[in-house]
């Protein structure tokens, strides 16, 4: 990306990340699952590389300095305009910092938080690296859903610091909003209630478009990683569940119209 390109809106998703404990493996399973090629990334964050896709730069993976037991996990980067506001922001509604901020070069400012649930997630301010549209393009994240206990428990938080708007999904069956912004749909919350998996807690999920969900499935098996969930049909496209050979889970979708993409809730 370069200086000149143009900023996302304060609280849309503009990246994701991967801290893994293998890099040169990761770096393998990606390209084969996806097509990613590889670049180094900013020499001061320790090991990384960014994934180029096409003429675009996707996404970023890094390698844990002291290989230590933390789980590895796909983490999205909501957009702002200062880090460092955000971040005290954050704080004042309950959340935590635990990265930053700091410079990443001249990329840009970021932060890791969590939300007061326990959800992780990152803060970006761009510098001349703005992020990643996330318009419908295969091999690029085109979706992100916070998975917690119960949607309208930590929605304020995401409200008050984001400026997302809410629109709850009216169903005696599913705990769901849609976030927006700007009345545009950019992501999700699904409360799942005692279903919430105890050894990962609250979490936010990213998805990649995908030519064909099943193929995709079917692929990161051969490649060492495992299923989640098996492929299974949406209202917004065919879509599985998966997992890496570290065990960073993300989902896999082919969308019903790519154009939509953004506009579409990912739910089944």
């Amino acid at each position: 990306m370069t200086e000149g390109a143009a900023r996302f809106t304060p609280g849309t998703p503009c990246w994701v990340s991967l801290m893994v404990h293998d890099l040169a493996a990761s770096e393998k399973f990606y390209h084969a699952l996806f097509g990613w090629e590889f670049q180094e990334g900013p020499a001061q964050l320790g090991p990384c590389i960014h994934a180029h896709f096409g003429d675009r730069q996707v996404a970023g993976l890094g390698e844990m300095h002291d290989r230590r037991s933390l789980p590895a996990a796909w983490l999205p980067y909501l957009a702002t305009d200062d880090a460092d506001a955000t971040c005290a922001l954050a704080r004042d509604c309950g959340g935590t910092i635990g990265v930053g901020p700091l410079d990443s070069g001249d990329a840009g400012r970021m932060a890791i938080a969590a939300d007061p649930c326990g959800a992780a997630f990152g803060i970006w301010q761009a510098g001349e690296h703005t992020g990643v549209p996330a318009d419908g393009r295969i091999g690029t994240p085109v979706w992100n859903e916070l998975v917690t206990r119960d949607s309208f428990v930590v929605s304020p938080f995401y409200s008050t610091v984001f400026g997302y708007d809410t629109e709850p999904v009216v169903s005696t069956d599913i705990d769901y909003l849609t976030l927006h912004l700007g009345g545009r749909a950019i992501g999700g919350i699904r409360g799942v209630g005692g279903s919430l998996p105890r050894d990962r807690g609250p979490h936010w999920t990213t998805y990649f478009a995908v030519a064909d969900a099943d193929e995709a499935a079917q692929r990161v098996t051969e490649l060492g990683g495992h299923i989640v969930r098996e492929p299974r049909d949406s209202p917004y496209g065919r879509l599985a569940h998966v997992a890496d050979p570290e065990g960073a889970r993300f989902a896999v979708i082919r969308m019903l119209d790519p154009r939509d993409a953004v506009t579409r809730r990912v739910r089944d």
